[in-house]
């Protein structure tokens, strides 16, 4: 009998493809997030899930999935999985790592751009026709070439981000609970607390994972520490920053400028950040590169179909219920 496999959103075909080849594939026929009530009524049915960040992978859906032999997260991210619970139930877990490090650094780097240089709040100005013409103090903005970057959490992605300011000069600065010898050593970049980056640095750049450690890691104490200057951007977890201390922040002009791809509570926003000329907002597209997606659908059908098979996948993230 071909397994039962539940996938809580529409992947790109070529991870669907492969899962089909071997699997009875149920996907979720909505262009939005199941339910609760129907994530766990189709959780009791399958041997297999492919899920999302935004679908609670909780105690409850594991007790509704009796025979789940498997759970393939579509994010390098799984602060929305309960690893303990899987674990206690023998269930392994998957996530996809490395594929989309490139496609959500160079989003950084585009949020870094758009912030700093008004490029969003003048494209809407230009598409309203309120452009009255060229002008010497319209949207002036802040350089990058030969300005302090600084990384909060120098991981996978960070570390891309980071690389990427070689063609700025930048100097480069990180906070990492372990020390970068790629990026001392290709950068001279500095590994220092958290503190001092705020205080030096005029684009802080968000790469910390969430955990009950670094949930609302920038909040009003950072932000004073900040200069007013300084352009923040957040392609990480939303709850890492405090949402509504951001707001204060961007409408007192205790730093300049913010690029968001992630937000507190998705897909709304803290009230008054949606109004904000200094904020530039996008709809969590950090890993929307037709190739990123397309090799994160490959991989989570390739360590679903293992986990079917009872064979520990390639990016476990519980290998321990294999023994």
């Amino acid at each position: 009998m071909r397994p039962k496999v539940y996938v809580t959103r529409r992947l790109p075909r070529e991870g669907l493809d492969r899962l089909a080849a071997s699997c009875d594939v149920t996907v979720n026929p909505r262009d939005r997030a199941p339910s609760k009530e129907e994530l766990l009524a189709a959780a009791a049915a399958a041997d297999g899930v492919v899920g999302l960040l935004s679908d609670p992978i909780d105690a409850d859906f594991f007790k509704a999935a009796g025979n789940l032999k498997g759970y393939a997260n579509y994010a390098v991210g799984f602060d929305n999985v309960d690893l303990a619970e899987a674990t206690r139930r023998g269930i392994p877990v998957s996530n996809t790592p490395g594929v989309l490090t490139d496609a959500t650094a160079e989003l950084a780097w585009a949020l870094l751009f758009a912030a700093s240089r008004h490029v969003a709040a003048s494209d809407r100005e230009m598409r309203a026709g309120k452009w009255p013409g060229w002008g010497p103090l319209q949207y002036l903005g802040h350089g990058v070439s030969g300005r302090t970057l600084g990384i909060v959490g120098a991981g996978r992605i960070g570390t891309a981000m980071a690389l990427m300011s070689r063609g700025f000069s930048m100097k480069v600065l990180y906070a990492s609970p372990r020390r970068n010898e790629v990026l001392e050593r290709k950068l001279s970049a500095r590994k220092t607390d958290l503190d001092e980056l705020l205080a030096q640095s005029d684009f802080v750049s968000i790469h910390t994972p969430l955990d009950d450690s670094t949930r609302h890691l920038i909040g009003p104490d950072a932000f004073a520490r900040m200069k007013e200057t300084a352009v923040l951007v957040n392609t990480a977890r939303g709850p890492v920053v405090d949402e509504a201390a951001l707001v204060t922040a961007l409408k007192t002009g205790r730093i300049a400028a913010a690029g968001l791809d992630v937000y507190e509570n998705e897909p709304q926003t803290a009230p008054g950040l949606a109004e904000l000329e200094n904020a530039v907002l996008t709809t969590h597209i950090g890993s929307a590169t037709f190739t990123a997606r397309t090799d994160m659908s490959l991989m989570v059908a390739n360590d679903l179909l293992d986990m079917l098979q009872g064979k520990k996948p390639e990016h476990c993230l519980n290998p321990e219920v294999f023994g």
